[in-house]
C-alpha cells in the first residue's frame, strides 16, 4: 500500500516531518508486498482503486467521487470486502505505530537539545514558576505533598485484540532497531526481512476476538504495561526531577524528589454492572498484581545487591546495619550463610541480597522470612542507605538503591490500589435482605463476600491494597452509610470490618447539584468521622463525566461539573477537609477526554490543591503508558500541571474568568440543554439511534468483560452505558457526544467579541472549544449523512446535521480560525492524511449496515455482520479513539 506517491496529496505530505513520512512510506510499501503475496496483484489493485477514489472525494469534496467509491465498495464480493477492510485496518495500525515512534524521536531530540526547565510544561519549569510566586520554602512543601494518581480501568474501549497489540509492539521494536542500522548494511536487510515477517503475521491475525476477555484476562493485559514500562519509568521520572533539584550534588546528597505517583486499578474490582467480577476474581486480581510487583522488586534488589561489592574496610557498616544483619541471620541462617561465603567482607551486599530473599519469601507467602508490610521493607532499605552514607559511599546510597526505595514507596506490595465499585441500588437491596433476616440470596451473599475479600487483601498486602469503595449513582448519604453497614454485617462487627473509605460517585446532573448537601450529611456518619480522624480529615469525591454528558449533553455537563467542583471545593474548605477530586474521565471527548494536562489547569480554584486523580482506560492506557519515553513525558506533564493548577496566578485567572463570564455560562447552559433534549427526548429517538449507528452491533464486539448495558433494551437510553453511546456516534463519523448543542449555545450568546474574549481569558471555555475542534475535525458530514439516512426520521437527521454546521460555524467565529485546527498544524495534517482512509472503512461499514438492516439478520457469524465488525475495528484504529 503506497502512501507517498499520490500527487494530489503532495502539498500535505511535503509538510509532514521527513523522518515520519519515510517511516509511513516504508511500512505502507511493506504492507503492499504482504498483500500481494497473500492475495495476489488483484487484491492490492482493489485496495489502490478504493484508496484513489476516497482521496479524490475527500480533497475535491466531490459527491460524484464519493458515489464512485461507494459503487466500488458495493461491487466487491464479501470475501474481497473483508480483505480490504483488514488491509486498511493494518495500514492504520502501522501508521499509528510510526506516529508513536516519531513522537518518541521528537521527545528525545528535545531532551537532547536543551535544559529540561526550558520546556514550559516540565516539572522544573512548574517549580520555577511556583518559586517566583510563593518562594522556595512553600514550593518545596507543595512538592512534597504532590500526588498524581492515575487509575486504570477495564472499560471496554480498546478495540484491538491483545495478539494484534503484541504484533504491533514487535514491529515498533524493529522500527527502532532500524534507526540504529547503517544504510546498506546486512543489518538493514535483515531488519526489512523481519519487518515483512511481522507485518505478515499482523495481516494474518484475525482482528476480531472470538470470545470476550475475562476480567482476569484484562488484569493480565494491564500487567504488561507495568512490566514493560511503569516499573522502570517511575523512578526515572523521579530521578530527572531530583537531578534538577540537586544540580551538581545529584547523587551525592540525599534525594529530594518525592515519590508522587500512586497507581490505582478498577480492573478485576469494578463490579458495577459486570456480573463476571466476583469476590474470587478480585482476590485473584490482587494476587496477580502482587506477583508482578514483588518479582520486580526482588529482581531489582538482587541486581543492585550484586553491585554493592564495597569492602568493609573502605565502607564500614553502622551498628544499625550489623544489628539488621544479625536479625536476618536469626530469621534465615542458611540463606545468610550461603551469601556470606560469597561476600565475606561485603556487609552491605550481604544485607541487600537477604532483603531480596525476603521479598521472594513475601511473594511466596513463606513465613517467617516474608515481610508483613511494605513499611518493614522500607525500614530495612533505610538502614542500608544510612550505613552507606555513614561509610562515605554516598553515590551508592543515593543511586540505584534510591530508585528501589522509590519503587517500594510508589507500588508497595500491591502494585496498584484496587478500588471496588458497586451500584448504590445493589447495596440497598443487599442491606434490606440482610436486615430482613432469613436465607440470603446469591447477590447479597456475593456483596458480603466482597467485604471479606477486602479484609483478606488488607491483611495480606497492606491496608492500601484495597480500602477505597466507590458507590456509583450516589444520591444520598444513606448510600455511603450502607457501605459501612454491609461491612459490619459481613465481618460480624465494626471492629472486625476492614478499613474502608466510602467514595461517593456523582454522575447525573441532579446528583452533581446535590453533592455538597450529600457530603455535609456524609461527614456526620460515625464511620466517616472515624476515618476523617484517622486520615487527618482527608476525603475523596468522584465525579462522573460520561453519564452527566449523556444526561444533559456535553456543554451543560462541562459547566455543571465545573460548578459542582467549585461548590465541593468551597464546602471542603469551610469544613477543614483535605479534598481529592477523582475525575472519571474517558478517552473520547464525549467522556471527558482531551488533553488531560490542559484540563487540570482549567479546574476551579481550590479543587486540585496539588492532588489529581483520574481514570485511564482502554486505548488511552496503551497510548499514554505503552512506551517508556511517552509514559515518562505524560507523567511529568500531569505532575507539572497538578502543581501549577494551584498556583495563585492560575487560580486567580480561573476565578476571575468564571466570574466575568458567568452570564455567558448561564446562557450556554440553558440553550445547549434545551437543544440536546430536543434531540434525545424526541419520541422514538432511542430506536432511531439504534438504526443510524452500529450501536447494537458494538455490543457484539468482544471488547471487554462488561456488558454494554445494565439490562435494558434499545427501547430506552436511560440504562445504556456511556461507552457504547459514545462509541456508536464515533463510528458513524458524527461524534455527536463531543459537540452537540455547542453551536446553539454559542449562537444564543451571539456576541463574537464576547466569545472571543472568553476564548482568550477563560481556560474552561478555551479547553471546551479546542476539544470540540478536535471532535469536529474527525467528523465528516458526507459520511454522517449516509448513516443518518439509514433511519426513517428526516426531522432528527436534519436536526443533527444543522447543529453540526452551526457548531462548526460558531466554533470558528469564536476561535477566530479560518479552518478547524488552524493553530494546531501537526494534528490538522494527521487528521487530513488519515480521513480518506477512514472514509474507505466507513463505506465498507455502511454497506454491511445496510445489508443487516435490510435482512434483519441478528447472526453475528454471517458475512454482513463480520464485515461490519471488521470495519468497526478499523475505524477505531483510524480515529484512534473509541469510547
Amino acid at each position: 500500500m503506497d502512501t507517498g506517491g499520490d500527487d494530489s496529496r503532495q502539498h500535505v505530505s511535503d509538510e509532514v516531518d521527513r523522518a515520519l513520512r519515510a517511516d509511513v512510506r516504508l511500512l505502507g510499501a511493506l504492507l503492499g508486498r504482504v498483500l500481494t503475496e497473500a492475495g495476489g496483484e488483484s487484491l492490492l489493485a482493489d485496495v489502490e482503486r478504493l484508496r484513489t477514489l476516497v482521496i479524490a472525494a475527500y480533497e475535491r469534496d466531490s459527491e460524484a467521487s464519493i458515489e464512485d467509491a461507494e459503487a466500488l465498495v458495493e461491487s466487491f464480493s464479501h470475501e474481497r470486502a473483508e480483505q480490504i477492510a483488514r488491509a486498511f485496518t493494518c495500514y492504520f495500525h502501522l501508521s499509528n505505530l510510526a506516529e508513536e515512534h516519531h513522537r518518541v524521536r521528537v521527545l528525545r531530540a528535545r531532551a537532547a537539545a536543551g535544559p529540561v526547565a526550558d520546556r514550559a510544561d516540565s516539572l522544573p519549569a512548574a517549580l520555577e514558576r511556583l518559586t517566583e510566586e510563593l518562594g522556595a520554602e512553600e514550593t518545596a512543601d507543595r512538592l512534597q505533598q504532590l500526588r498524581f494518581h492515575p487509575v486504570f480501568t477495564a472499560h471496554p474501549t480498546e478495540a484491538r485484540r491483545r495478539a494484534v497489540a503484541s504484533a504491533i509492539r514487535r514491529i515498533s521494536e524493529l522500527l527502532e532497531l532500524r534507526e540504529a542500522a547503517e544504510p546498506g548494511s546486512i543489518t538493514l536487510v535483515e531488519n526489512e526481512r523481519r519487518l515483512l515477517e511481522e507485518i505478515d503475521v499482523l495481516w494474518r491475525t484475525s482482528p476480531l476476538r472470538m470470545t470476550r476477555p475475562t476480567p482476569l484476562d484484562e488484569v493480565r493485559t494491564a500487567m504488561s504495561i507495568f512490566d514493560q514500562t511503569l516499573f522502570q519509568v517511575v523512578p526515572r521520572v523521579y530521578r530527572l526531577l531530583d537531578d534538577w533539584l540537586l544540580g551538581q550534588d545529584a547523587g551525592r546528597r540525599p534525594a529530594e524528589a518525592p515519590a508522587f505517583l500512586r497507581l490505582g486499578s478498577w480492573i478485576g474490582a469494578d463490579r458495577d454492572g459486570n456480573p463476571f467480577v466476583t469476590a474470587a476474581v478480585t482476590k485473584s486480581a490482587a494476587a496477580i498484581a502482587s506477583e508482578h510487583v514483588l518479582l520486580g522488586l526482588e529482581h531489582a534488589a538482587s541486581r543492585i545487591g550484586r553491585t554493592l561489592t564495597l569492602d568493609e574496610e573502605d565502607t564500614p557498616p553502622t551498628d544499625a546495619l550489623l544489628a539488621l544483619a544479625a536479625e536476618q541471620e536469626r530469621l534465615a541462617g542458611h540463606i545468610t550463610s550461603q551469601i556470606g561465603k560469597r561476600a565475606p567482607n561485603e556487609p552491605h551486599r550481604r544485607v541487600l541480597m537477604v532483603v531480596a530473599a525476603r521479598i521472594a519469601a513475601t511473594r511466596l507467602d513463606e513465613a517467617p522470612l516474608a515481610y508483613g508490610r511494605p513499611d518493614e521493607l522500607l525500614a530495612d532499605l533505610a538502614v542500608l542507605q544510612d550505613s552507606l552514607r555513614a561509610g562515605g559511599a554516598d553515590r551508592s546510597a543515593n543511586g540505584e538503591l534510591q530508585n528501589l526505595i522509590w519503587q517500594v514507596q510508589t507500588f508497595g506490595f500491591h502494585l496498584a490500589e484496587l478500588e471496588v465499585r458497586q451500584h448504590s441500588k445493589v447495596h440497598r437491596q443487599a442491606l434490606e435482605e440482610v436486615r430482613a433476616g432469613g436465607e440470603l440470596g446469591e447477590m447479597t451473599q456475593e456483596v458480603l463476600e466482597v467485604y471479606r475479600t477486602i479484609a483478606f487483601l488488607q491483611d495480606r498486602y497492606g491496608v492500601n491494597a484495597a480500602r477505597r469503595y466507590i458507590v456509583s449513582f450516589t444520591q444520598s448519604s444513606a448510600d455511603l452509610a450502607t457501605v459501612y453497614a454491609l461491612a459490619e454485617a459481613a465481618l460480624g462487627s465494626a471492629e472486625a470490618a476492614p478499613v474502608l473509605d466510602a467514595i461517593p460517585l456523582f454522575e447525573t446532573f441532579d446528583d452533581l447539584q446535590a453533592a455538597p448537601r450529600i457530603l455535609a450529611e456524609m461527614i456526620e456518619l460515625e464511620p466517616v468521622k472515624a476515618r476523617l480522624a484517622a486520615t487527618g480529615r482527608k476525603l475523596e469525591v468522584m465525579l462522573g463525566y460520561s453519564d452527566s454528558s449523556k444526561d444533559v449533553g456535553p456543554v451543560s455537563a462541562t459547566l455543571a461539573l465545573y460548578a459542582a467542583q467549585s461548590r465541593i471545593a468551597e464546602w471542603a474548605k469551610v469544613n477543614d477537609i483535605t479534598l481529592t477530586l477523582f475525575h472519571g474521565r474517558g478517552g473520547a471527548l464525549g467522556r471527558g477526554g482531551g488533553p488531560a494536562n490542559e484540563a487540570v489547569l482549567a479546574q476551579p480554584p481550590g479543587s486540585v490543591d496539588g492532588r489529581f486523580k483520574l481514570t485511564e482506560q482502554g486505548e488511552v492506557i496503551f497510548a499514554q503508558y505503552g512506551d517508556k519515553t511517552i509514559a515518562a513525558r505524560h507523567i511529568e506533564q500531569m505532575a507539572a500541571a497538578t502543581l501549577l493548577a494551584s498556583s495563585p496566578a492560575n487560580e486567580e485567572s480561573n476565578r476571575a474568568a468564571a466570574e466575568a463570564f458567568a452570564g455567558v455560562a448561564a446562557t450556554m447552559d440553558e440553550a445547549s440543554r434545551l437543544r440536546f433534549f430536543e434531540l434525545v427526548k424526541a419520541e422514538g429517538f432511542a430506536q432511531w439511534f439504534a438504526q443510524v449507528t452500529p450501536m447494537e452491533e458494538v455490543g457484539l464486539l468482544a471488547l471487554g468483560s462488561r456488558p454494554a448495558r445494565r439490562g435494558l433494551s434499545v427501547e430506552s437510553l436511560e440504562d445504556l452505558r456511556a461507552i457504547p453511546w459514545v462509541f456508536a456516534w464515533t463510528q458513524a463519523r458524527i461524534n455527536l457526544t463531543g459537540w452537540f448543542g455547542l453551536g446553539t449555545a454559542l449562537a444564543a450568546v451571539g456576541d463574537e467579541a464576547v466569545l472571543q474574549d472568553a476564548y482568550a481569558r477563560w481556560p474552561l471555555f478555551t479547553s471546551m472549544i479546542d476539544n470540540v475542534e478536535m471532535s469536529l475535525a474527525k467528523t465528516d458530514g458526507r459520511i454522517a449523512e449516509r448513516y443518518l439516512a439509514l433511519g426513517d426520521r428526516d426531522d432528527l437527521a436534519s436536526l443533527v446535521l444543522e447543529e453540526m454546521e452551526l457548531t462548526r460555524e460558531w466554533v470558528q467565529r469564536t476561535s477566530g480560525h479560518r479552518e478547524i485546527l488552524e493553530d494546531r498544524p501537526v494534528l490538522k495534517r494527521a487528521v487530513r492524511l488519515r480521513s480518506p482512509y477512514v472514509d474507505a472503512l466507513s463505506l465498507l461499514q455502511l454497506r454491511a449496515l445496510r445489508s443487516v438492516r435490510e435482512t434483519g439478520s441478528t447472526d453475528p457469524a454471517d458475512a454482513p455482520h463480520r464485515l461490519l465488525l471488521l470495519a468497526v475495528n478499523g475505524v477505531a484504529a483510524g480515529l484512534q479513539n473509541t469510547g
